[in-house]
């Protein structure tokens, strides 16, 4: 069997409004609700949603593909909103979509708890993956087992500074008491993960936040040119060969557990198909993998339908190559 050629939305803002509302409407009373023990349905259109950024459209094609060899229907609805795909997920309208554990867990727990929730994602996979699912599962959502690959925030320095300095990791940094002004969003400054964990748990001297944004062009631009030290971006960046930058490793593990996991809704995607589908992907994808189709169309402006489809025939998961 061929894999069946994707359809490819994008949402108007009437149809989102339509998303939302259906969503409120059809989805299951969730403030007093306890774990939705619906049986796994198996739909075989189904609908798989991208946040539409390239590592999510990346993911999406690659779902759809998989899906679609074992038999499914498939199209693509791109919607950048988490507060929408998400109530989306739950009423069926959309089927399946790629996520990130700790971040999910965390939202999902600020949705039903408050937004002074506290955390539920950790670096912990184990512990992190429990809570999510605990929390997904009163909303009708299934979470698929994570795989290898993971998206997590990074700090990159230029090739020639970790050179000079003999830096591989976080802790040499700490270790080597150099002044450091970190390339990052606004945010940066009150995050855990960010300055004040680079503080704590590694004792890096931050001397400033330059508020260039997450792993943007210039941020990186200007580590590139000594401006500043370090930048903040994630550990699926494509382009940081570009400004000839090197992630240092996180050793202490001050990041989230936010591998890549797939979540469905369970009333119309839950059944073996899909999950056996999905969890091929799971056994070859790697952070490194994902880093190299990101470069492909945010550096070389592949489709991101072709990178996927070419990935997949790599690893022998679809016919071809």
């Amino acid at each position: 069997m061929s894999p069946r050629r994707t359809v490819r939305t994008s949402l108007a803002a009437a149809v989102l409004l339509t998303l939302t509302t259906v969503a409120c409407d059809t989805g299951p009373s969730l403030e007093n609700q306890g774990t939705v023990t619906a049986s796994p349905g198996d739909s075989k259109d189904l609908t798989i949603g991208s946040a539409g950024f390239t590592e999510s459209d990346l993911l999406a094609q690659m779902y759809a593909l998989l899906l679609g060899r074992a038999g499914y229907r498939t199209k693509i609805l791109s919607v950048t909103n988490r507060e929408l795909y998400e109530p989306a997920l739950e009423s069926g309208q959309i089927d399946v979509v790629p996520e990130y554990a700790a971040t999910f867990a965390d939202w999902l727990n600020a949705k039903a708890n408050g937004a002074d929730a506290g955390t539920v994602g950790s670096p912990d996979l184990d512990a992190t993956m429990k809570a999510l699912r605990e929390l997904a599962a009163k909303r009708g959502l299934d979470v698929l087992n994570p795989g290898r690959a993971v998206d997590q925030n990074a700090y990159a320095v230029s090739a020639a500074y970790a050179r000079k300095h003999r830096l591989k990791t976080l802790s040499d940094l700490g270790r080597a008491k150099l002044p450091v002004r970190l390339a990052a969003g606004d945010e940066c400054v009150q995050r855990a993960y960010c300055a004040p964990g680079l503080k704590k748990t590694y004792g890096i001297r931050i001397t400033g936040i330059d508020p260039k944004g997450l792993g943007t062009t210039p941020s990186k631009r200007a580590v590139q040119n000594g401006q500043d030290q370090m930048v903040v971006t994630t550990t699926t960046d494509g382009t940081l060969a570009e400004f000839g930058l090197v992630i240092l490793a996180d050793d202490k593990h001050l990041q989230n557990a936010d591998y890549i996991v797939p979540v469905v809704n369970r009333s119309r995607a839950g059944a073996k198909g899909v999950r056996n589908a999905l969890n091929r992907l799971n056994t070859v994808l790697t952070t490194k993998d994902l880093a190299s189709m990101n470069e492909q169309v945010d550096s070389w402006r592949r489709l991101p339908e072709d990178v996927a489809e070419n990935y997949l025939k790599s690893k022998r998961l679809i016919p071809g190559g």
